[in-house]
């Protein structure tokens, strides 16, 4: 499978699951009542419970409290297919159903004494002949040793048996391929980071698609896995977590695809009323829904100033952000949450993914821009121009001396000989680019006849380099300078290696030719400079070239 199958998957997975078929309910839940104490008369069904609490607030010590919920059955069970009773409540208990018990979840009024028992989601299958449509009552035996002012029914729900127990099965597999994609694109945008560590965005986008993964793994994690009521809290907090993560990453995310003023500020507040909500003593779904609201706004507000902007994407990344909410008013918040976050992912996909095929093309521009410049280059020192001045220097040597005359031509011939060698290549070790402007310093002092020479500190042998930019840089040197009162001009070549950035520092000691060059735009050279740099290194390296008191100073830093 590749990415783009492996992210338009969770897009297909959330659609079917947000147009799946919702089943007529079959039943209808009153108010759920409650009482201290511990009386076995108080399961049945004709009770009067009428001055019982609407709401416990406090069950100390693990003592044993009821609760009493009326039901109405609106449609009788099928044949063979009974009645199913599926229950997310704190603490053990005993499960009566119109005075009869038919499960047991757990040792209520035994907690302190026994290991912990039972699970925090439990299924139970309700008798056919206790199914038919009418009112009946669900009364429970309990006990909270762990949590005892969680006294509410969490979640209640009467269906079918066998689908109570296959739905949620369905439903977390498809789940789990939902995640699966996510830590795909996780994987891979990691992957791509690493090799361009200066792209944080790309490395937020892979955090986001992992906390995501991991999001609906802690969540749909309770289908098979048992979890006691005393370990949900913790469950709670790791989603928690999760999702104060989750909110900061993509509103900083868009925020580095579409800058706006006072960045820092106004993040720094929005982590503010992030940490806000999550230490709020509120119940865990309010403080979810303020993150997720807090998260929603801010990302918002982010988007519409890229759209006023202008900027590329934008209006495709609001229209997600709309769809997001458009998905929270038309399903229930179980659905709305993980269907809103992957339109919400997909569109800082599709910034990223724009982003990427920029740098594409602008590296495929370079290797076009690097050839052509490799060529002039070429052309710059095989020119007419240059071969006549050269020849003509050569036939005055030739004359005056024929021994310098010889090695004038050796010397000419050498720097031909490594051009030759080079111009192909990507990276050439430093020692030969270090030869090519030793040789051509050599041939320039025949023909000008000026005391060139050449100085270098801390070169490691073992570096390599983009061919030709120091003999770029040299030539430079050359032509628009003049030679200091003792008829010479210096060339330095400094190395230093960072643990961040390895530099080269490129040094001419003499007198500036004229002025008008330091307002003048990139020469051909400065342009073969900076496309070998971008060919080989992307946007991992930074290039200055600047007047100095003593003549010019470039200096190339490339980044790990």
């Amino acid at each position: 499978m590749n990415l783009k199958s492996s992210l338009c998957f969770p897009l297909i997975a959330t659609m079917l699951l947000l147009t799946s078929c919702s089943k007529e309910p079959v039943f209808e839940e009153h108010k759920t009542v409650f009482q201290l104490g511990d009386q076995q008369e108080w399961a049945a069904k004709d009770l009067n419970d009428q001055d019982w609490e609407k709401r416990v607030r406090l069950v100390p010590d693990g003592q044993v409290f009821w609760s009493r919920t009326k039901i109405d059955i609106l449609k009788t069970s099928k044949t063979l297919h009974p009645y199913g009773l599926m229950l997310q409540v704190y603490g053990e208990y005993e499960v009566f159903w119109d005075g009869i018990l038919i499960g047991k979840n757990g040792n209520p009024g035994q907690e302190a004494l026994l290991q912990p028992e039972g699970k925090m989601w439990a299924t139970f299958s309700i008798p056919k002949h206790l199914t038919k449509v009418g009112e009946h009552v669900l009364a429970l035996r309990s006990s909270l040793y762990y949590f005892p002012d969680h006294t509410t029914i969490e979640e209640l729900n009467i269906d079918d048996y066998n689908d109570l127990q296959t739905d949620r099965l369905i439903e977390s597999s498809y789940m789990h391929l939902f995640a699966g994609a996510f830590l795909i694109a996780f994987f891979y945008f990691l992957f791509l980071f690493l090799s361009n560590k200066k792209e944080y965005a790309t490395l937020i986008f892979s955090i986001s698609c992992f906390l995501f993964f991991a999001l609906i793994l802690v969540e749909f994690s309770k289908v098979y896995i048992s979890i006691h009521y005393s370990l949900h809290v913790i469950r709670l907090r790791v989603i928690g977590t999760l999702m104060l993560s989750i909110s900061f990453a993509i509103p900083f995310y868009f925020s580095m695809q579409f800058p706006f003023p006072k960045r820092k500020l106004l993040l720094t507040l929005f982590v503010a009323v992030l940490l806000y909500f999550f230490f709020s003593r509120h119940v865990f779904e309010l403080k979810a829904n303020n993150m997720v609201y807090g998260m929603w706004i801010f990302s918002f507000i982010i988007v519409v100033f890229g759209v006023f902007k202008r900027m590329k994407g934008a209006r495709l990344v609001l229209l997600t952000l709309l769809l997001s909410v458009l998905i929270g008013f038309v399903t229930p918040l179980n659905k709305s949450l993980f269907a809103g976050f992957c339109f919400i992912l997909l569109g800082m996909f599709y910034l990223l993914s724009m982003r990427i095929k920029e740098q594409r093309l602008a590296y495929e521009t370079s290797l076009i821009q690097s050839t052509r410049l490799r060529l002039e280059l070429l052309k710059k020192n095989i020119q007419p121009h240059f071969l006549m001045n050269t020849l003509t220097s050569l036939i005055d040597w030739i004359e005056e001396s024929p021994k310098k005359g010889v090695l004038f031509i050796e010397a000419l011939a050498k720097e031909f000989d490594l051009l030759n060698q080079i111009e192909n290549k990507t990276l050439i070790p430093i020692n030969q680019e270090i030869e090519l402007c030793r040789t051509h310093l050599e041939i320039m002092e025949y023909r000008k006849e000026i005391n060139y020479s050449w100085q270098e500190e801390g070169i490691d042998t073992e570096q390599k380099i983009p061919p030709g930019i120091f003999h770029t840089l040299l030539e430079n040197g050359i032509t628009h300078s003049l030679p200091l009162q003792d008829n010479s001009i210096q060339f330095k070549l400094i190395f230093e290696l960072n643990t961040d950035y390895k530099c080269y520092t490129f040094l001419t000691f003499a007198n500036r030719a004229n002025q008008a060059i330091l307002n003048k735009e990139d020469g051909t050279g400065i342009k073969y400079i900076k496309a070998r740099l971008t060919e080989s290194y992307q946007e991992q390296w930074n290039f200055t070239s600047e007047p100095v008191a003593y003549g010019w100073k470039n200096t190339i830093k490339i980044y790990f």
